[in-house]
């Protein structure tokens, strides 16, 4: 009688019934707009931190399904919830739904604990920098482009001069010191749990979550309520964390909020970015 009179009592008043906090971390980061959605730290920092200020909650669920994006906003959002993590001295573990490559991977070790679906799309640990070339278009729409720099080198890879090399050469640079932090990253995260041969990993390779449990990539294979359940007891219940509601019902913060100063062709243009960043993983 008692333990059924228990259950009328709301789920964050029993002492007797764990309730795991649930953030979603969704879309392509560092591109966010109304039409796309997506992340960057400060769109995602006020869910985080209600979630671990939950004080009885033995551990936060990060859902993730993200193709990635900026490499800095994906640091900037695993350092925050690894500082998180420490502060409130929280057990963190990540679910990988649709996809958590590239820098929806680098958040995913954020995870004491990564789970995926064994069709999730997992991994993708390298740098890609994409753009088009125009260097003809002008000529023959008769435009003139005229173009005053102060640095020889401030005009470097505009999409209206043809390449050259020195131009690629250095921003190859970049890119293998943003991979050799990313390969790092990962490498203090997953530390032996990495499998199989580990410089296959860092090629920009993705695999299912499936094969990603192989390659030690991920820790477990399933879904985020049976996994609560499991770990934490059949009464164990999850909160979905969300931005909270203005006066006219629109959440404050996330997506929206951050980018309704953008006009609409720069909105469309990020979601088209944000479309082919999707696609690369055939979704």
């Amino acid at each position: 009688m008692r333990r059924s009179l228990a259950k009328l009592v709301p789920a964050r008043f029993r002492k007797d019934l764990v309730v795991i906090p649930a953030v979603r971390l969704s879309g392509p980061i560092g591109l966010v707009n109304p039409i796309s959605g997506g992340m960057t730290l400060a769109t995602v920092a006020g869910r985080l931190e209600r979630a671990f200020a939950a004080p009885r909650a033995p551990a936060v669920a990060i859902l993730i399904n993200s193709p990635g994006g900026s490499p800095v906003q994906s640091r900037l959002i695993f350092e925050r919830i690894r500082q998180l993590a420490e502060e409130k001295d929280k057990k963190v573990l990540v679910f990988i739904e649709d996809v958590g490559a590239s820098g929806g991977y680098m958040i995913a070790c954020a995870g004491d604990e990564i789970v995926a679906d064994p069709s999730s799309i997992v991994g993708s640990i390298g740098v890609v920098s994409a753009g088009f070339g125009f260097v003809d278009l002008l000529d023959k729409l008769g435009i003139e482009r005229r173009v005053h720099t102060a640095g020889e080198n401030k005009a470097v890879l505009d999409p209206f001069r043809p390449e050259k090399p020195e131009d690629v050469e250095h921003l190859k640079a970049l890119q293998l010191e943003i991979h050799e932090t990313f390969i790092d990253l990962v490498r203090e995260r997953r530390g032996s749990r990495l499998r199989h041969d580990e410089e296959g990993l860092f090629t920009g390779l993705f695999w299912t979550g499936r094969k990603a449990l192989a390659l030690g990539l991920v820790d477990a294979l399933g879904d985020v309520r049976s996994f609560v359940k499991e770990r934490f007891g059949a009464e164990a219940k999850l909160r979905l964390i969300q931005e909270p509601r203005g006066l006219f019902g629109r959440r404050l913060g996330g997506a929206g909020g951050a980018a309704l100063g953008g006009s609409l062709p720069e909105q469309a243009l990020g979601a088209i970015e944000a479309r082919s960043l999707w696609a690369r993983y055939g979704l």
